[in-house]
C-alpha cells in the first residue's frame, strides 16, 4: 500500500515565479527579489506590499499578469503521471488569489497555500499565512497521521521540508543553494525528479 505523499513546491518548480513575471510586466525590476535572495518570506512580502503600494498596484494588476503565465514546459505531463502513481500535494507559500489561474492550467492538483487580506478597491493591505514555517509544519502534520512524505523544492523556504522528509529533492534550484546544500540530490529535468521520486518510493 503506498503510504507516501509527494510534496511539491509550486513556484520554480511547476510553474515560473508570479513577481518575477510581474516585475516584467510593471518595469518594477525591484520586484524580481525572490525567496532564492530573501530566506525571510515575511520581510519579503511587507517589502513587496511597500513597493506595490508606491506605485498604486493591486491584486487586479497581478492577477492580470498571472492570466497570462503557463506552467513551465513539461510540468502538466510530469504532475499527470505523478498524481496517477501516487499522492501529491502542492505546498507553496504564494496565496490562493495568486494560484487559482495556475491550477487550472495543471489540472486542479490540490493545493496549501496562504491567504491575502485585500480592500475593496483592490489593494493588497496584507497577507494571512497559513502557519509558521506552513512548509515544514504541513509535511510533519502529515508525517503524524501516518505518511511518508517526499519533497522537492528549488529554495531556501523549501529545505525545511526536503530535510524532513524521508526522500527530498532540489529542483532547478540555484548553484548557491546547491554549493550549500551538497547533500540533497539536485535535478533539472522532470524525468529525472520522476525517477528519483519512483526509487524513493516504499
Amino acid at each position: 500500500m503506498d503510504m507516501n505523499i509527494v510534496c511539491l513546491d509550486l513556484e520554480g518548480v511547476l510553474v515560473p515565479e508570479i513577481w518575477i513575471a510581474f516585475a516584467e510586466t510593471s518595469g518594477i525590476p525591484e520586484l524580481k527579489r525572490t525567496t532564492r535572495d530573501e530566506p525571510d518570506y515575511d520581510k519579503l512580502m511587507k517589502w513587496r506590499l511597500g513597493i506595490l503600494k508606491e506605485h498604486g498596484l493591486g491584486l487586479k494588476e497581478i492577477q492580470e499578469t498571472i492570466a497570462k503565465i503557463d506552467p513551465i514546459p513539461g510540468a502538466k505531463e510530469f504532475l499527470d503521471e505523478l498524481r496517477s502513481i501516487t499522492q501529491v500535494i502542492i505546498i507553496s507559500d504564494t496565496f490562493s488569489q495568486f494560484a487559482g489561474p495556475l491550477m487550472k492550467k495543471l489540472g486542479y492538483p490540490t493545493i496549501f497555500c496562504n491567504s491575502l487580506e485585500v480592500a475593496d478597491n483592490g489593494e493588497i493591505t496584507g497577507f494571512k499565512m497559513r502557519t509558521e514555517q506552513s512548509k515544514l509544519s504541513t509535511v510533519k502534520a502529515l508525517q503524524s497521521i501516518g505518511f511518508e512524505t517526499i519533497a522537492s523544492g528549488d529554495s531556501y523556504n523549501d529545505l525545511g521540508m526536503i530535510q524532513a522528509s524521508s526522500a527530498g529533492f532540489l529542483f532547478r534550484s540555484t548553484e548557491k543553494i546547491k554549493a550549500d546544500y551538497p547533500e540533497i540530490p539536485a535535478y533539472e529535468s522532470y524525468d529525472e525528479l520522476l525517477t528519483a521520486i519512483k526509487k524513493a518510493m516504499k
